[in-house]
This record gives C-alpha cells, sequence and structure tokens, in this order.
C-alpha cells in the first residue's frame, strides 16, 4: 500500500509512474489527496473541540469552587454543544479515513523506472535466455501423456477424489516431485536462507498485509466457517511472520525460505494452454524471501535471480528471463522477473518463477519497520522469489529429458530420487 504522506509530497512522481499501470492515474491521485485534506482538516477541527472541551471542562470546575454555580451551568450548556459537535466531528472522521483506506487498497504499487510500458504479456521484455533446447525423438509427447504412460501422474485419480487440477502423484512421480522439493530447500538454505514450516491457511490480516485482499479475494480458497484463507503461495504466511514488527538495522537482511502446497481457485482459467500440471488449482511450491535495507533491495533482486539461475542451470533446463510490463505486473510488486522454462514437446514457453521487488508496499500494510541509524523507524523492503514452483519444473523435466525408451532424471536430483530413469 503507497503511504498517503509519500503521495502528497511526491503527487508529480507518483502520478507519471502510476500513468504506467492505471487509465485514471492522476483522478486517482486526485481523489486521494482530496481525501487526505478532509482527513486532516476534520482532525484539526477535532483536535481543536476537544481542547476547548478540556479548557471549558477546568474552566467550570473552578467557577463551581469559587461560588459560581450560574456561570458554571451557562458554560456546561456550551460544552453540551461541543461535544454534540464532537461526536459529529469523530463519525465524519472515521467514514472519511476509511473511505481513503479503502481506496488505498485498490491502488497498485509504483512500478519501478525499467518496468516497460504495455499492456499484457506480448510486452515483457526478454533479458537473459540460457540453454540449447534439447531435440527430441520423433513421437516424444507431453507431459499428460508421459505421466499417464509410465503412471506417475493420476489426473483422472484426482479429478474423481476432488476434481480438475487436483493431480494424485504415484511411485516415481511423487518420489521425483519430493526430490525437487527437497533440492530447492537445500539449495536455499546453502545460499543462506532459513528454513521455516508456515501455516497453509491464513487470516484477512495476513492476506491484508501482503496484498492478495481485496486483489486476489476471488483466486483464493475461502473457509467461511472459520473466517479463514487456504494460502495461494508460501509468501502469505511467510512475510506475515514479520507483520508488526519494529526491526534493528543490523538485523537486516531477513531470508526466510519455506515449502507449502498452494491453492488457487484459477477461476476462468480453460483451454489447451492449461492442461496437465500447466495450471493447478493445488500445487507444491518453494519460496525464498528477503526483508532488506531500502538501500540494498535492488542488489538483494539480482541475487535472488542469480540464486534462481543457478538452480535451472544445475537442472540442464532451457530457461529464459523476463522483465515484466506494466500491464502484466502483479498488483504489489515495483519490478518482477519472470522466468520460463522451454518445453520442447509443447513447444512453447512454461512460467515457473516470479522474482520481484515489492518496496515498501507490503511492509506498509504490514506496519514491517525497522529502526535505522539515527534511531528512527523506517519502512523496511520485502522481496519474495519462487526458488521454485514444482508442477511445470516437472512438466519441463519430463518433457524435456524424454528418450525413446524412457525419462532420464537430471544428475543433480539423483542423490535425492535414488533412480536415474523412469521407464
Amino acid at each position: 500500500m503507497l503511504q498517503v504522506a509519500f503521495i502528497r509530497e511526491n503527487k508529480l512522481e507518483v502520478t507519471k509512474r502510476l500513468s504506467k499501470r492505471l487509465d485514471n492515474a492522476q483522478e486517482t491521485v486526485e481523489k486521494v489527496l482530496a481525501l487526505d485534506a478532509s482527513r486532516r482538516k476534520t482532525q484539526t477541527q477535532l483536535d481543536a473541540t476537544a481542547a476547548e472541551l478540556n479548557t471549558l471542562s477546568k474552566e467550570i470546575g473552578m467557577l463551581f469552587k469559587s461560588g459560581q454555580p450560574e456561570k458554571a451551568n451557562l458554560l456546561k450548556q456550551k460544552t453540551a454543544d461541543l461535544k454534540e459537535q464532537k461526536a459529529t466531528l469523530t463519525e465524519g472522521l472515521t467514514t472519511t479515513s476509511e473511505e481513503l483506506q479503502q481506496m488505498l487498497y485498490q491502488i497498485p504499487n509504483l512500478p519501478h523506472d525499467s518496468v516497460p510500458v504495455g499492456d499484457s504479456e506480448e510486452d515483457n521484455e526478454e533479458v537473459f535466455c540460457h540453454g540449447a533446447v534439447p531435440k527430441l525423438h520423433n513421437g516424444a509427447q507431453p507431459h499428460w501423456e508421459l505421466a499417464k504412460k509410465y503412471d506417475i501422474i493420476d489426473f483422472e485419480l484426482g479429478n474423481k477424489i476432488t476434481g480438475a487440477g487436483f493431480p494424485v502423484y504415484k511411485g516415481k512421480g511423487a518420489r521425483l516431485q519430493r526430490a525437487l522439493i527437497n533440492y530447492f530447500l537445500d539449495k536455499n538454505t546453502a545460499a543462506g536462507y532459513s528454513e521455516v514450516q508456515v501455516p497453509h491457511v491464513v487470516n484477512e490480516a495476513s492476506g491484508l498485509g501482503t496484498g492478495q485482499l481485496p486483489d486476489k479475494e476471488g483466486q483464493m480458497y475461502y473457509i467461511d466457517a472459520d473466517d479463514l484463507y487456504l494460502i495461494p503461495t508460501g509468501e502469505v504466511p511467510a512475510t506475515n511472520i514479520f507483520r508488526d514488527t519494529l526491526l534493528q538495522e543490523n538485523e537486516l537482511p531477513k531470508q526466510l525460505t519455506t515449502y507449502t502446497p498452494c491453492f488457487r481457485r484459477e477461476a476462468g482459467s480453460y483451454g489447451a494452454h492449461v492442461r496437465g500440471l500447466n495450471r493447478l488449482h493445488q500445487f507444491d511450491k518453494v519460496e525464498i524471501l528477503r526483508v532488506e535495507h531500502p538501500d540494498h533491495s535492488y542488489k538483494a533482486l539480482d541475487i535472488m535471480v542469480d540464486h534462481v539461475k543457478s538452480i535451472l542451470e544445475e537442472l540442464q533446463l532451457p530457461y529464459r528471463i523476463l522483465r515484466l510490463c506494466s500491464g502484466d505486473l502483479g498488483f504489489t510488486s515495483a519490478l518482477t522477473y519472470d522466468f520460463e522454462v522451454f518445453s520442447t514437446a509443447q513447444d512453447r514457453w512454461l512460467e515457473i518463477s516470479s522474482v520481484s521487488n515489492f518496496e515498501t508496499f507490503q511492509a506498509n500494510r504490514l506496519k514491517l519497520r525497522f529502526k535505522n541509524a539515527e534511531g528512527k523507524s523506517q519502512l523496511a523492503h520485502t522481496l519474495n522469489g519462487s526458488s521454485l514452483a514444482l508442477p511445470r519444473v516437472l512438466a519441463g523435466i519430463l518433457e524435456n529429458y524424454q528418450t525413446e525408451s524412457g525419462i532420464e532424471i537430471p544428475e543433480v536430483l539423483r542423490p535425492y530420487t535414488g533412480f536415474d530413469r523412469i521407464d
């Protein structure tokens, strides 16, 4: 969430940067500032009324003590009017403050200067590409056919148990899935990230804190009886560890990694492009996140990008990195790099990671601050990245490592799987 003070003090900059994302940026900024001005004016009036009430109360007490009840009673009538005025001002302040808060919740983050202007994923900018696309044998198949052929993922059984988008991993498919999770976590902890296990359901405050609410409310599974949400990503509970926290500057950076299942309704997602593992309602993901000093957060973002690169290069999967354009940028992000693995059998790129810097956007919602060298409280920067999302990585391995006689296992995973082929 943007800070009102920052919008007020940097109106032109905010309008310019927000224009990359909103057609009505100027109108939005003007409305925020009008509500803020009204709120501050009402607060000033309320403070003045409260101060006058306090002064009159003391004066009335003195008049009664000095034997002047008639004068005291006249002033008491005035205090009654002031109390009514105070109640009206308080109600108006509450209404205006709530309207301002709700509007701020609806405004996306300001895009970084390097974010290209664009309307959709077609306008994303490729900034890096690595690895040769393997040449597959004639008759090579997409992963959903391989999963059926080798009996390692059962989509129909998942549909029977729950519904579409909830696959059952079996035998070597389940072991490969577990191997990837352990490999990702080991890579992350070796890079200095502390592993945490977090709840898989969160309350509304947590969803608001990281920006999933209200922006993605319709995409989250909601447990009505308990007023809780199934997590769409481990980012939500892990980042909320730091909600309402004041850190010391020397405690930064904070670096965490977590494995969780993720749950997404993905309403309106249909078609061949979401077949098999390409888009699921439940899937596994390993996350990395950082809480950083604002001066260091973009260097930290580069470090996170390099870390994900190293994983994909060890897996020997062809991949590319995209800088997301303003139209494809997530609601909370200032700058996002997407990693995509090339699926040779599908002849298309599959997104497998997003690495983002949210700057102070989440920290402002979370009330996540640190005490700087001058002893002043300052908002931290938060960053997050998939390291990695399993379904499409698994799809990429099955498709790119397939041979006529079976599926090879990437060498780096063999100590984790205990086998080197699926046949």
